[in-house]
This record gives C-alpha cells, structure tokens and sequence, in this order.
C-alpha cells in the first residue's frame, strides 16, 4: 500500500462520518455551509476552529467567484492543508547523537512509537540506541526492550524505580561511546501527578544538556487521536513543562475524530512530525499537510 493510501484508508472512519453529514450537496447554500460546519465539528476540528474555516471559506469563495458546492469543498481542502503546515524544523544530523526525548501521558503508544522510529531510522542507514526512562510503569522497560530486539537498536536501562535521568544520561553516555546516530528516550507520563512529572521531565532535561549541551534535539509529544478534546489538554500540560518541538499523532485508523490533528497544530503552532495508522512497524507515516486534508474530507458526495 503506497503512502497516500494507508493514510486515506487510515482517515477513512472520520472521512465517512464527514461525508454522511455534508450528504448530496450540489448547491452552495446556507445548508451546505451548516453541514459543513456541523461534519467538521463532529471531526473534532473544535467549534471556534470550524467557524474560523467556514469564514476563511465564505471569504475565498467570494474573492475567487466560486459558484459550486464541489468548487467550495475543493477550497475547503485547501484552507485546511495551508492551516496545518506548521514548519519548526530541527536542525539537521549531525550532531551526533541526535537525542529525541518521547513524552506523552501512558497508553497512547509512546513505546511503540518508539520502536517505529527506531525502525524507520535503521532502514536509512543509522544507528539507534534506546534509554528507557519510564522507570515506574510496570513493564515499561521490558516492552522497550523488545522493540530493541525487533529493531536492532541499544538498550540502556535499569531497575525498575530508579533514577531516570540517570538512565537518560547512562544512554547519551553510551551513544557517544558507541558512535550511534540516534538516541531515543521513552519517559514515564503520570499526568495525574503534574508537579511530580514538571519536576522530572525537568530534571531529565537538565541532565540530558550535562551529557550534551546541544541535547535535545526533538521533544516529541506522542497523543492517541481515539481520545479527542482530551488530547488538547495533555499538549496544554506538555508543552508547558518539556518545551516540545512536535507532534505524533497515533491510532488515527481507530476513531472518527481525525479533525485533531488540526485542532492540535493551529493551537499549538507545533508540527505534526508523524501520524500512526494502524498497528504494522511500516504504519508510522511522516505528515504531509496536503495528503492529510485530502484524506480527511475526500470528495463531495455526489
């Protein structure tokens, strides 16, 4: 499945819903603009957003003497795709190693999107070593350690319950030691505990830049687009605390709600680095702003 397929197929629950409430629309009427809102709404794109596109719309369709439904919902298209094109981009390898910290409250597929990661930076060619810091969740560390072995990836760790920025440091240690490219740390996500997590990640952090001054290169906030609005608010916590630089985005194959995505980067200003869609290793796609807006509206029902 070439890559705009598995993200169409991925988006296809929220490009559906979308769909059946947008129904037949020829005309470009006052109805069409509601069905629109209200299908865009029910994506999850957020109320205050969805109205902001309808206006930006309403203006383009003026603007370029737009006479069609189907012209309007090509406009849509684009609006959306310009809206998501937030670039902040890291600065290029070297250095060497290029440390990602991971961050993301438990349950959203942080550790494995690590593992697709690391997968996906073995076959172009580098070198990765993990350091896994959630030393607290039951299990955490030995998950990790099988996406090593699946990836051929280092592994640095330590008893459950210590230190984690003595893992992280242990980790950038090794990587410079062991010349590898890529340093990937999992962190441990106890939202319900944010000054306890404030004060780790901060503490992580600080290490990190004793081992490396130039570290981190990505901090990378992992969200479960099942989740929805809920997402909003764990990039509110995150991004206060780990001064995050993008944005991964999994499970979007599992939920109607693919509008996140959106609400996310325009509230944020943030990039959506990768999206996840579907459980394979190969399903951790880069973002494209384009082919993600495509996917989510797809074309008028006709």
């Amino acid at each position: 499945m070439g890559f705009f397929d598995s993200i169409k197929t991925g988006l296809s629950k929220t490009r559906d819903q979308i769909g059946a409430i947008i129904g037949v629309s020829r005309e470009l009427d006052e109805a069409f603009y509601e069905r629109l809102e209200e299908a865009m709404i029910s994506a999850d794109i957020g109320c205050d957003l969805s109205l902001e596109i309808i206006d930006n719309l309403r203006q383009e369709v003026k603007a370029r003497s737009v006479k069609t439904a189907a012209e309007a919902y090509a406009l849509v298209k684009e609006i959306v795709a310009g809206m998501l094109s937030v670039r902040r981009d890291p600065d290029d390898f070297p250095p060497k190693p290029w440390v990602i910290l991971v961050v993301g409250v438990n349950g959203v597929g942080k550790t494995t999107t690590i593992g697709k990661i690391a997968n996906e930076m073995k076959q172009q060619g580098r070198s990765v070593i993990f350091g896994a810091a959630d030393t607290f969740r039951a299990g955490a560390i030995e998950q990790l350690r099988i996406w090593a072995d699946r990836t051929g990836a280092g592994f640095v760790a330590q008893a459950e319950g210590s230190d984690p920025a003595a893992v992280a440091f242990d980790a950038i240690e090794a990587a410079k030691a062991r010349g590898c490219d890529v340093c990937i740390l999992d962190t441990a996500g106890r939202l319900h505990n944010k000054v306890n997590l404030m004060n780790e990640l901060e503490k992580i952090t600080r290490v990190i830049k004793r081992a490396l001054p130039s570290a981190p290169n990505e901090v990378l906030l992992v969200v479960d687009a099942t989740t929805g609005q809920n997402a909003i608010r764990q990039a509110e916590v995150f991004s206060s605390i780990a001064g995050l630089t993008g944005l991964v985005i999994t499970k979007l194959d599992g939920t109607a709600k693919g509008g996140i995505a959106l609400s996310l980067a325009t509230k944020f200003r943030l990039p959506i680095r990768k999206i996840g869609v579907g459980e394979g290793i190969n399903d951790l796609q880069d973002f494209d702003a384009k082919v993600y807006s495509e996917s989510l509206f797809g074309d008028l029902p006709v």
